[in-house]
């Protein structure tokens, strides 16, 4: 690291609020020392595929996710072979990465049925592009190696899998510094080879920085990220550049409120517009009444349907390229209904669009007149913290 870059590195965790310039001197020596954490750089325009990186550990995943939380309940009931069909689907597509969770109802369940169809009828070459990305989300007990190794046992029978391609990380409660104990103990899982790469969901740019500060080798953290919610851009994705930790994001279409079905609705006339039937529809709902309201977002969709009719595309697949071309995101997740609903047609052809600038200043025109979230709501998985 040149002496310019450790200057900027000082400037950058400074200015983070609440976190001491000792800590912040050690992290910018320790990076200058060793330049240890590393992460592709220039992802390509076009690229289906981006590695992680971080010292020795490299995982490649396809830039668009399939987000496997629409098996877990509330968005119709999912029958298990026709979800595993439209997984092989996806997978034929080239959308090969999956997301999941331990409490994603039977989503790890699922993967397992799905990988043992792969392995028995696709080639190998097939096979090794598949990816099964999951989160272990555990109660605050005492996270003691033992414990730890016992959750991630049972994900990885769950899904089948001799070693999780990425095991991602939340927790709940800061004040309990718990979680370090726990990374610690995924790290020892990783050198074992349970887990081939250790991750975050929804850590904070300041519990970021002391996870990074404790030498745990973390490749990335995923976040809510979209048009309307741009708080990783505020503080988060700063330190993601200088340390190489990527951005992997949800949220990106609001669980489908940015696409077409609800443009030029009126929610406040009851029965007049698409129902918010799901949970993630009501969720990101009151993303955007916190953001600015249904008329604000109206222009959004007007301006985001403009740019698709210009490229040929949808509103979803202009949602998720503006978010793929920030700085330091390397995936963006669109939720998959298997069995009920099918994005694989507006998810590949993300992969060909270019967004110009006229696109781009055009997008930001109306973005930039919502509030900013990061002062609403706070910094990145606050709004699981806050009551």
């Amino acid at each position: 690291m040149s002496m310019a870059m450790a200057a900027t590195v000082h400037s950058v965790f400074a200015n983070i609020p609440h976190i001491k310039s000792s800590r912040t001197k050690a992290l910018t020596r320790r990076h200058s020392r060793l330049n240890s954490v590393r992460c592709c750089q220039g992802i390509a325009e076009q690229t289906q595929r981006v590695t992680l990186r971080k010292g020795n550990d490299s995982l490649d995943i396809c830039r668009v996710l399939n987000g496997m939380w629409q098996t877990s309940g509330g968005w119709g009931r999912i029958d298990r072979d026709d979800a595993v069909e439209a997984m092989l689907r996806y997978a034929d597509a080239g959308l090969s990465t999956f997301d999941m969770a331990d409490h994603y109802g039977p989503a790890e369940d699922l993967y397992g049925i799905f990988i043992n169809r792969v392995r028995r009828e696709r080639p190998s070459e097939f096979v090794d592009n598949i990816r099964g990305l999951t989160k272990w989300v555990p109660p605050p007990v005492k996270m003691t190696s033992s414990y730890v190794r016992e959750s991630i046992n049972v994900s990885r029978k769950r899904m089948d899998v001799a070693s999780l391609d990425m095991l991602q990380f939340h927790w709940w409660d800061y004040s309990n510094p718990g979680y370090l104990d726990a990374l610690k103990h995924l790290t020892d899982l990783k050198e074992e080879g349970k887990i081939k790469t250790v991750a975050l969901t929804n850590f904070d740019t300041e519990r970021l920085q002391i996870i990074l500060e404790n030498e745990i080798p973390v490749v990335s953290n995923q976040v809510q990220h979209s048009i309307v919610d741009m708080r990783p851009q505020k503080k988060m994705a700063e330190l993601c550049q200088l340390t190489g930790v990527k951005l992997i994001t949800y949220g990106t279409v609001m669980g489908g409120l940015l696409s077409e079905k609800f443009l030029d609705t009126n929610l406040a006339i009851p029965f007049a517009g698409p129902p918010l039937n799901t949970p993630s529809l009501q969720k990101y709902k009151r993303m955007v009444d916190a953001w600015g309201g249904w008329s604000l977002f109206q222009a959004l969709l007007q301006t985001l349907k403009k740019v698709a009719s210009k490229h040929g595309v949808s509103i979803p697949t202009v949602a998720v390229k503006y978010i793929l071309d920030q700085p330091a995101v390397a995936g963006s997740m669109v939720g998959v209904r298997l069995g009920l609903a099918e994005h694989i047609q507006d998810s590949n052809a993300v992969f060909s669009l270019v967004l110009d600038e006229d696109d781009v200043n055009s997008i930001q025109e109306v973005s930039r007149k919502g509030k900013d979230l990061l002062k609403v709501i706070g910094d990145c998985g606050d709004e699981y913290r806050r009551a």
